[in-house]
């Protein structure tokens, strides 16, 4: 009984008459053969804003939106109490189980997440946060999932915010606390677990490798790039090629200061690459990507406009990313995600003005996590590759 309500309601106002099983037709051709990526529940908002679309006469673009949340996308906790957590990713992989499908869990529940800023929350503490991945642990049992493991627990450290003691207490407890993540649910027999590594605009190979060797990457399945933001599928790939590479090198011994980084020439970087790196991807690695956002590229702030321009806070005029799958064609990429759920929202931007209004938008956006119509109208219509034929 899975979205049949949402699906009769949208047909009976008609979407069909677009032929709304085309775009899930769509979305199967592009993961190709194999096993397939889960598609969970949509954000209840979704179904309200396409069907507002349809009642407004505008067909296509509630199809757009109906065609976007049932494309495949990771699923969210953070929050949870052990019991309700264990009992919902329970049910989600029993679910795709049925399917012969693979859910991707994006587990957000590190202490001190996000420095306390607009996605501020988690555990209180390490102790608390361990109970929480092993009910986690306990609700995947043996069944298939991905999980994107704490996105911004690496690349946004206490330590990075001016949130730790001159000890680096806190920074330290981070890294205990995704060790001990990784080693909870690698080891479970379906499961496969990648690390934070930011986005290619953030952090060069040579500063995050370091955070992943502490944060437990020998143990874990390999890495992801991108989430929730909108650097090119080149752009990150080429990233997650140098950060796999680097971590070979740093394992034979080699000194991380030495690999290139994203913004060597490439031909450098390459060349380097060739000549210090030559294990098989099957003993490198691997990465996965979020193109959930990511069809425009990234945004280009106006010059000077903003006191903080905040490119990464519900840039206009973006658009859904390449569909999900897991056959990249890539040896090292076991995956590109829609890790962030396309159409809901960053958070408040303020983009260094007073407030409370977005004033590249001209509108307060709403708080994290909640759904951004505007947004998803943007998402659905600038998404490259069209998210309906």
């Amino acid at each position: 009984m899975r979205r049949t309500s949402a699906w009769l309601a949208a047909l009976s106002l008609g979407l069909a008459s677009l032929s709304l099983a085309s775009a899930e037709t769509q979305a199967a051709e592009s993961l190709g053969r194999g096993p397939s990526l889960y598609v969970p529940d949509a954000n209840p908002a979704a179904y309200r804003q396409a069907l507002d679309l349809a009642r407004e006469g505008q067909l296509l673009d509630a199809a757009r939106i109906v065609a976007m949340v049932n494309t495949p996308q990771a699923v969210w906790y953070g929050d949870q109490t052990p019991a309700q957590v264990e009992r919902l990713i329970r049910g989600v992989t029993r679910d795709a189980d049925r399917e012969g499908a693979t859910p991707v869990f994006a587990l957000y529940n590190i202490p001190g997440r996000d420095c306390s800023n607009y996605s501020g929350g988690g555990a209180s503490d390490t102790a608390e946060y361990k109970e929480w991945i092993d009910a986690v642990a306990r609700g995947i049992g043996g069944r298939d999932a991905l999980v994107t493991l704490e996105p911004d627990a690496l690349a946004l450290l206490p330590a990075d915010c001016g949130q730790d003691d001159a000890q680096g207490t806190k920074t330290a407890a981070r890294y205990t606390e995704v060790a001990y993540a990784v080693s909870a649910l690698e080891p479970l027999p379906g499961t496969r677990v990648y690390l934070d590594t930011g986005h290619p605009g953030w952090h060069t190979v040579n500063s995050i490798v370091p955070r992943l060797i502490k944060g437990g990457i020998a143990r874990a399945s390999g890495f992801y790039t991108n989430a929730s933001n909108y650097n090119t599928d080149d752009a990150n790939s080429w990233y997650g090629k140098l950060i796999s590479s680097c971590l070979a090198y740093v394992d034979a011994g080699g000194d991380v200061a030495a690999c290139p980084h994203q913004w060597w020439p490439r031909a450098d970087a390459q060349a380097w690459l060739d000549s210090h790196v030559h294990l098989p991807a099957s003993r490198m690695k691997h990465f996965v990507t979020d193109s959930s956002r990511n069809g425009q590229g990234p945004w280009t702030p106006p010059a000077g406009k903003y006191p903080d321009p905040q490119d990464w806070c519900n840039p206009p005029n973006r658009g859904l990313g390449a569909r999900p799958t897991l056959r990249t064609g890539d040896p090292l990429q076991d995956a590109r995600l829609w890790i962030k759920t396309p159409g809901e929202s960053d958070g408040l931007c303020l983009r260094g003005t007073p407030g409370p209004e977005d004033p590249e938008r001209g509108m307060t956006d709403p708080d994290a996590g909640d759904w951004f119509p505007e947004q998803a109208l943007e998402l659905v219509r600038f998404a490259n590759p069209p998210i309906l034929g």
